[in-house]
C-alpha cells in the first residue's frame, strides 16, 4: 500500500452499499492470511459421511444424479436432510390471530425448497481440485435444478451458495453446495436490483456491463472476467462476471459453463495460495425467476466469492456499512500476481 494513502468511503452502483476503506487498520495486502484455514482430508471415503459414494442410503431423497442412474455417480442433487424451508407447505399468508398483531409485521408459511449439490463422490476432493469440465457439470446441475423450480410459480428466487470451512458455515467437510428456492425476493437482492435499475434509468446502461478498470481486473477468459469490486465489502472479495449482458444465471450454456468452471477454479486456487486456504463463501447473484430478460436490461448476474478473513462486529451489524482494510486495487494486484501452476487432469 502506498505510504500516506488516505482512507476513502466508496459506494458502487451494484450493491448501493457504503464501504469504508481504512489503510490505518491494514497490514500490507500481501500479508493477509487466514488464521483458521480449512483443513483438507486425505481420506477418499469416510464411513460416517452420508455424501460419500456408497453411503447414499444415509441421505435425504435424491432429485437427480450425473450420470443418470449410474451407481458410480460424479455428482448428486439431493434434498437437504435438515431443510430451512418445507416443500410440503403451501405458500400462503398466515392470518394474524388477533387484529392488533397485524401491526407487528407480515408472515407466510415456511414454503420453499432446500437442496444440496454433492459435488464429488470422493471425500478428499474439493471443488478447486476438479477440472474445468467437472466444475461445469456442477454449474450445469445448478441450472438444471433451477429449470425444474421455475415450473413452480410460487418460487420467486433461487439462491445458489457454497460454504467452505466451518467458520464459513459448512457443517459437512465433504465438498458440496446448496440451493434455496424462496417464495419471496430477498431484501439484499431487491436492493441490488433497485440500485442497478436506478443506474440504468439515469444512464441507459447496465452498471456491470460498464466495468472498464484494469486496476480492478484479476483475469479475463473468453466469456468472463474476474474482478475485485470497486466498493468491495470484504478483503479480497471477488466477482466473476459474464462479458455478455445476461440477467439469469440459469441460461448459462454448456460451452460457457466450462469457461466459467476454468475461471472459478483459477480464482479459488489463487485465493487458497495467497490467503492460506481460507474458509470462504460463494454466492450466485442472479435475477428473480419470473422476470423475463426483456424486463431486466439493468440486471446482470455474477458469482461472488468472499474469503472469510474478518468478522462483522457491532459497527457493521448496526449500520450495514463495512470497514475494509484492503483497497480493491491493491487486492486485485496481489491476486493478479499469484502464479497458479496447472494440476494433473486439468483440461
Amino acid at each position: 500500500m502506498e505510504k500516506g494513502k488516505m482512507g476513502e468511503i466508496r459506494k458502487d452502483w451494484v450493491t448501493n452499499r457504503w464501504v469504508i476503506f481504512s489503510p490505518a487498520r491494514a497490514k500490507r495486502p500481501s500479508d493477509f492470511k487466514s488464521k483458521s484455514p480449512a483443513t483438507p482430508t486425505q481420506q477418499q471415503y469416510q464411513q460416517s459421511c452420508p455424501f460419500c459414494l456408497g453411503n447414499e442410503h444415509d441421505c435425504a431423497p435424491e432429485i437427480f444424479r450425473v450420470p443418470p442412474d449410474d451407481p458410480k455417480w460424479n455428482l448428486r442433487v439431493i434434498q437437504n436432510m435438515y431443510p430451512a424451508l418445507s416443500r410440503a407447505d403451501v405458500p400462503v399468508p398466515v392470518p394474524a390471530q388477533e387484529e392488533s398483531y397485524s401491526s407487528l409485521g407480515q408472515v407466510m408459511t415456511g414454503f420453499g425448497f432446500h437442496d444440496v449439490v454433492v459435488e464429488t463422490p470422493l471425500h478428499s476432493v474439493q471443488l478447486s481440485d476438479l477440472s474445468p469440465t467437472q466444475i461445469a457439470h456442477v454449474l450445469r446441475a445448478y441450472t438444471t435444478r433451477i429449470q425444474h423450480l421455475i415450473t413452480n410459480h410460487s418460487i420467486k428466487y433461487v439462491q445458489v451458495f457454497k460454504n467452505h470451512g466451518a467458520s464459513a458455515g459448512a457443517s459437512m467437510s465433504h465438498s458440496h453446495s446448496q440451493m434455496m428456492a424462496l417464495p419471496i425476493v430477498p431484501p439484499a437482492v431487491a436492493a441490488r436490483l433497485d440500485s442497478m435499475k436506478d443506474y440504468f434509468n439515469r444512464t441507459g446502461k447496465c452498471s456491470i456491463c460498464e466495468f472498464n478498470s484494469n486496476d480492478l481486473l484479476i483475469h479475463a477468459s473468453p466469456h468472463f472476467i474476474s474482478i475485485v469490486p470497486y466498493a468491495a465489502t470484504f478483503p479480497f472479495e471477488m466477482w466473476i462476471i459474464p462479458l455478455t449482458h445476461s440477467p439469469h444465471f440459469h441460461e448459462l450454456d454448456a460451452d460457457k459453463a466450462v469457461d466459467l468452471g476454468g475461471i472459478l477454479k483459477l480464482m479459488l486456487r489463487k485465493m487458497a495460495l495467497q490467503l492460506n486456504n481460507p474458509p470462504f463463501n460463494f454466492m450466485i447473484q442472479t435475477s428473480p425467476l419470473q422476470d423475463g430478460a426483456s424486463e431486466l436490461p439493468h440486471s446482470h448476474w455474477f458469482l461472488q466469492i468472499i474469503p472469510q478473513l474478518s468478522v462483522a462486529a457491532g459497527f457493521e451489524i448496526g449500520t450495514g456499512c463495512y470497514i475494509n482494510p484492503v483497497f480493491p486495487e491493491d487486492a486485485a494486484k496481489v491476486l493478479r500476481e499469484v502464479n497458479v501452476l496447472p494440476l494433473e487432469g486439468d483440461d
